[in-house]
């Protein structure tokens, strides 16, 4: 076995704490577009159509757009190796927490239950009047199929509902936030996986883990500006490594 895949599964089994932070790297290798590449979702859709102030100055054409590109870019796509290898680490007790910046909620799919959304997940909507949160893919159905005359209202109370995810414009909520910053501070390792660390404030993740003296293994494809003080660096897809490390921290 590769045996910086070796080392990596021994950090994570010695550690008390162990948190996974997920980027990109992870969704695109079921096969989502990532966002600013050339074939990616923000080439193919104008970013400005998916704004918070789209969204409030004319929510009917938001939701039709949403709609559209909820099928086109994040429909029929499953869970892949990579989600389902942290899942098994979860459930065998080596792994304490996932924090993802996507909004795919494949992790949750693929069986990990402690997972924190720093960007929210599409697999909700959230009402802006109750806080009421609800399974989003009726929604978008009812504005495809036209069954919903304009966006659609909240069931309990009539009031907005809006994707549960961050959109352009959009602070990230400080729950889960605060809650990913106090993570990093008490991870003892800290695994950064298909991450290319440049979207801020979730890329300074990994620098807070490791100030307080984590062991940072990071698994993705390209160097990282962490990788010269990573105890391991991985440049291998996540499909291969994070099966790696699961079966030799399992074994």
């Amino acid at each position: 076995m590769n045996e910086r895949i070796e080392r990596a599964a021994r950090l994570v089994q010695e550690a008390e704490t162990v948190v996974a932070f997920t980027g990109a790297g992870v969704s695109t290798a079921s096969g989502i577009p990532d966002f600013r590449s050339d074939g990616g979702i923000w080439k193919r859709y104008d970013p400005g159509d998916f704004h918070i102030r789209r969204f409030e100055a004319d929510p009917d054409g938001f939701w039709r757009d949403r709609a559209e590109l909820v099928a086109d870019v994040y429909d029929g796509y499953e869970p892949n190796a990579a989600h389902e290898a942290l899942a098994a680490l979860e459930r065998e007790g080596e792994l304490d927490r996932v924090v993802t910046q996507n909004i795919d909620g494949l992790h949750t799919r693929a069986g990990s239950e402690s997972v924190v959304e720093i960007h929210g997940s599409g697999d909700r909507v959230v009402c802006r009047n109750c806080g009421q949160r609800r399974t989003a893919e009726p929604f978008y159905e009812a504005v495809r199929d036209g069954d919903i005359d304009g966006a659609p209202q909240c069931p309990d109370c009539d009031g907005s509902l809006k994707p549960d995810v961050v959109l352009f414009g959009e602070p990230l909520p400080t729950g889960p936030l605060e809650k990913a910053k106090r993570l990093s501070h008490e991870a003892d390792c800290f695994l950064v996986v298909g991450s290319s660390l440049t979207v801020e404030p979730a890329a300074s993740l990994p620098d807070r883990a490791a100030t307080t003296g984590a062991d940072l293994v990071v698994v993705n494809l390209d160097e990282t500006r962490v990788s010269d003080r990573a105890a391991v660096d991985l440049r291998e897809g996540v499909t291969d490594a994070l099966p790696g490390i699961r079966s030799a921290a399992l074994d």
